[in-house]
């Protein structure tokens, strides 16, 4: 895969229900008035009558060769998605053959017998880039297309369901191999990385198909050969396997031709056979501890379930919402805000075809004793499974589950918009439209229902999982395999023997693209509150629903002028009570209105956002009100709240990137304000030093309406919206004192040689490099779009030259990217390169020889000028298919002071590049001086490598975590 996907949601359309669900919350802030009530208000309905209104409407046709095709038309932009589902996943693999499914997956896009490259031509066509995962159920591939596109798009994919084998090569093989390996490292590498392989061993008994991992094997890995994988091939993608979806600006009438044409040809292949894989009942209670080199001791639960189409995961999966998924979940409440013995509590219901992985996990505040936790924990569950869930409970979980899902309407395509859905209906339940089953089931849930199926199956043997802080001992490497390797030898290597070349048949010849539509982007009105604060609104009706951010000119930079983590604690506790409300409530209110409050920060602004439906807009606005003018600070919840703070940072000092990125940031920028930590957490003597006095006057200083902004993308009128915002905030005046201002424009260290800072991590697999360099220029710096191109080619994409040559010509990385970050104040280039250990100076080598390289001895090809300039342009209506990339594009464009119409007019800038300024740019911004190289590993196996580059090597340890913690 190229990233972790999320698995589509099994409803993606329930804004009717959600607004009959909501009601508003039960105080509001002294100084507004109340919110408006009576014709306005959301009706009594009942859910399920709500919820059969609901539809993702649907044609479906079945090609003579067995290949199932749906079509869901959405003409709201000029693209269509294209979701190709086959019926294959790691359950399907025999033993010895872990890990095949995903390997091939990686094949997939290796180029088939006519199309040499499988992203070239798609991204100079402006598709999203192309991407697959795989998963024990299935294997999918995606891409969002131009409407001008889809012939293109079309033939590429039966090119490689029909015309594969010909080019797959023992090169290919290969260097996949190592890049599967690498994404293997990489997943091992992060603190309780370990924990699914331990999980699965546990629940499961060797040879049950959900027992091994996705990913596979190392020693499984290392014997696929050629044969294996074009066996693979035969045994499994026929189209007879296959679902394609084509969803947006598409019609079935239209598309039947297409893809008789493009797939008709294609052969049937043998039938998958199907697998028997039931949950397992364990004989009974077991306990398992691994130790790992994590700051805080994690508990677990565990137990299998049935499968997506057993009457009873509905209810499992809002049962264990309530448990432990809910703001206001029971295990929130009991052991995060109640005794306070956790820093952090999740439970859930990981549902596959045809089982599910229940899960509830706490991980314990340092210093609580380990049996009291146990106890506490394990009472939580049984004081639910003894009672059961309330009504309201029901409710919220309900609608917080599918408000959460109701964005996934704007998308067409992806891994989880529309078509995802109505393919994971077709291929799991032979329905496409399974999701108003399951709309239907969960809307009609009752209490009683719900603990019925939560003790049937959690009041079975439990499996307790716990990881310890400690040195690891385990290897991932010997994980995710069969499960019987100490009994067994292991599979021999692959002995790489040549084998003879499969013929190509017949060459086809790529389509033309048609015509391609331009960029409409959304008009936008502006009005001003009484107090000044500045509105911005974008109408997109797609879904009844709206994203509405409130702005501060503040940041994690802002901590320069206070003490580092000021901003981010302050932020974090925005939500966890007000004069009128405690923590609880407020997430109560949420979960029945169906929004979402969000607080975050960034190195420049501080952000409350609001996600809501649109007929719930005004209670969900008091609430909002409340949050940020009105928070209470009361000792006891900073307490608790910088007790997690603490515990998340000793995570984040654990996890080798975060620290990479934090360490690259204050090598970089020194005494500045940018080297505040991207994360806002401070270090460790900052965040316990800090008290409610000091959150107040940072809260009072800088959140502050002559510092704010508001912008609204949404289905809402500027006549609606107006009028309650004036309420909420057109009355909060300004303090007296004058507005804090950032000294963005302070002076940063000089750039001098090339050096290395390697932070030693014992028992890394993988090390993760970074790098970096201040650029002479700020986010405010004019016509810079040269250099974004120029970055696009190093390393700004999966085609650029650095992922090319270290992921898919070395096979030594997963990914790698580069990056000119774009902040008000100075921009930087950076470069993030997790690597196989014992390539880590190799790798620095390559990096520096790539960018060097570029342009002086490797000028911009024709290829890639067509790429970053018309095909990004060709791409402009994707990135804007949803509501909060329009209003993210409006506020960047607000804050690095760039006109409104600045993406409409891009197209016009980008035809105006040529190769050369893109090789001036690179020459001029790009090149490997000065770098800082932040190097995050272990010490024995990478320190010889880095010192044999002849650059300066500083080694530090890790940074200790905060106090208290392990």
């Amino acid at each position: 895969m190229r990233l972790a996907p999320r698995s589509s949601a099994i409803a993606l359309a329930a804004a009717l229900l959600l607004s009959a669900c909501a009601s508003a919350p039960t105080a509001t802030v002294a100084s507004a008035p109340p919110a408006p009530a009576g014709k306005d208000a959301p009706a009594p309905a009942s859910p399920a009558d709500l919820v059969a209104k609901v539809d993702i409407p649907y044609e479906k046709f079945v090609l003579a060769n067995g290949l199932t095709t749906i079509v869901h038309t959405d003409r709201k932009a000029p693209i269509v998605g294209v979701t190709a589902y086959y019926k294959v996943g790691s359950k399907n693999e025999p033993r010895g053959k872990t890990g095949f499914a995903h390997l091939y997956e990686h094949l997939f896009f290796g180029g088939s017998a006519n199309v040499p490259d499988f992203d070239i031509p798609l991204e100079a066509a402006g598709s999203t880039p192309t991407n697959g995962s795989t998963w024990y159920d299935r294997t999918n591939y995606v891409e969002t297309v131009p409407t001008g596109a889809l012939d293109v798009a079309l033939f590429m994919e039966s090119d490689r369901m029909g015309h594969l084998l010909p080019a797959v090569t023992q090169d290919k093989l290969d260097k996949q191999r190592g890049v599967v390996q690498n994404e293997k490292r990489q997943g091992d590498n992060q603190p309780y990385g370990l924990f699914e392989y331990a999980q699965s061993e546990g629940l499961l008994p060797v040879g049950h198909p959900y027992r091994h991992s996705t990913i596979g094997s190392m020693a499984d890995l290392d014997a696929a050969t050629l044969t294996d994988v074009r066996k693979w091939f035969t045994d499994h993608y026929g189209p007879n396997n296959v679902v394609l979806v084509l969803s947006g600006d598409i019609d079935a009438a239209t598309a039947r031709p297409k893809v008789e044409k493009w797939f008709g040809d294609i052969p049937r292949g043998p039938d998958i056979k199907p697998v028997a894989a039931d949950p397992v009942t364990l004989g009974a209670p077991v306990t398992r501890e691994i130790a790992d080199q994590v700051p805080v001791l994690r508990l677990t639960r565990n137990w299998t379930a049935p499968g997506l189409n057993d009457a009873d995961t509905p209810a499992l999966q809002i049962g264990m919402h309530i448990l432990g998924g809910l703001a206001s979940s029971r295990l929130d409440n009991e052991l995060v805000r109640g005794q306070q013995l956790a820093v952090a509590v999740t439970a859930s219901a990981q549902v596959f075809q045809q089982l599910s992985l229940l899960t509830m996990a706490m991980d314990v505040k340092p210093g609580v004793d380990r049996a009291k936790a146990n106890a506490a924990f394990d009472k939580v569950l049984a004081d639910y499974l003894r009672d059961g869930p309330t009504e309201d409970e029901v409710r919220r979980a309900v609608v917080s589950t599918l408000s959460g899902e109701i964005g996934g309407l704007e998308r067409v395509g992806g891994f989880s918009g529309k078509g995802a859905t109505l393919a994971e209906g077709q291929v799991y339940s032979d329905d496409p439209a399974k999701y108003k089953q399951d709309l239907a089931h969960m809307a009609a849930l009752t209490p009683a229902e719900i603990k019925a199926a939560l003790n049937k199956w959690l009041s079975r043997p439990v499996y307790a999982l716990d990881v310890v802080p400690g040195e690891r001992k385990e290897s991932g490497d010997a994980m995710g395999g069969w499960g019987d390797e100490a009994q067994q030898p292991a599979p021999r290597p692959d002995p790489k023997t040549k084998v003879a070349a499969v013929a190509a048949g017949p060459k086809r010849d790529m389509p033309p693209l048609g015509q391609i539509g331009a960029l409409t982007f959304p008009a936008i009105e502006h009005a001003t509150l009484s107090n000044g604060i500045e509105v911005a609104l974008a109408r997109r009706s797609a879904v009844p629903k709206l994203v509405l951010s409130l702005d501060f000119d503040a940041g994690y930079a802002a901590d320069a002028l206070d003490t580092p983590g000021t901003q981010g604690l302050m932020l974090a506790m925005l939500d966890q009570g007000t004069s009128k409300l405690d923590a609880t409530q407020i997430a109560e209110a949420q979960e029945r209105l169906g929004a979402s409050i969000s607080v975050d920060g960034s190195l420049d602004t501080s952000s409350v956002t609001l996600s809501a439906l649109s007929a719930n807009l005004a209670p969900s606005l008091d609430l909002m009100t409340q949050i940020v003018r009105d928070p209470a600070f009361a000792p006891s919840e900073v307490a608790r709240v910088k007790a997690q703070a603490e515990a998340e940072l000793a995570q984040t000092l654990s996890t080798p990137s975060a620290l990479a990125a934090r360490s690259l940031g204050a090598e970089l920028f020194g005494a500045h304000p940018y080297a505040q930590p991207g994360d806002g957490l401070g270090n460790a003597a900052s965040l316990a030093a800090l008290t409610p006095d000091q959150l107040k006057a940072a809260h009072d200083k800088w959140l502050r309406p002559d510092l704010a902004r508001i912008t609204v993308v949404g289905d809402v009128t500027m006549d609606e919206l107006k009028p309650m915002l004036e309420r909420a905030f057109g009355q909060w005046q300004a303090p007296t004192a004058p507005k804090p201002i950032k000294p963005i424009d302070a002076a940063v260290p000089s750039v001098g040689a090339n050096r290395i800072v390697l932070i030693d991590r014992p028992n890394s697999p993988q090390s993760v490099i970074m790098a970096g360099r201040v650029l002479p220029m700020t986010g405010k710096t004019p016509d810079t779009e040269a250099l974004q191109l120029a970055n696009d080619i190093v390393g700004g994409g999966f085609l650029s030259r650095l992922n090319k040559d270290l992921r898919e010509e070395k096979g030594w990385s997963y990914g790698v990217r580069s990056g000119v970050a774009q902040p008000v104040g100075p921009r930087s280039v950076q470069v993030a390169a997790p690597v196989q250990s014992d390539k880590t100076g190799a790798a620095i080598q390559a990096i520096i020889a790539d960018m060097s390289a570029f342009p002086a001895k490797n000028p911009v090809t024709a290829e890639e000028l067509q790429r970053v300039t018309e095909g990004a342009i060709r791409q402009l209506p994707n990135q804007f298919e949803t509501g909060a990339a329009v209003q993210a594009a409006i506020r960047k464009n607000e804050r690095l002071g760039r006109p409104e119409d600045y993406y409409v007019t891009l197209a016009a800038k980008y035809r105006t590049i040529d190769a050369k300024a893109i090789g001036a740019a690179a020459t001029q911004y790009l090149q490997p001086r000065g770098l800082t190289f932040v190097v995050v590993g272990d010490r024995k196996v990478v320190e010889a490598q880095l010192k044999g580059l002849g650059i300066p090597v500083e080694v530090r340890e890790a940074p200790a975590a905060p106090e208290g913690q392990e």
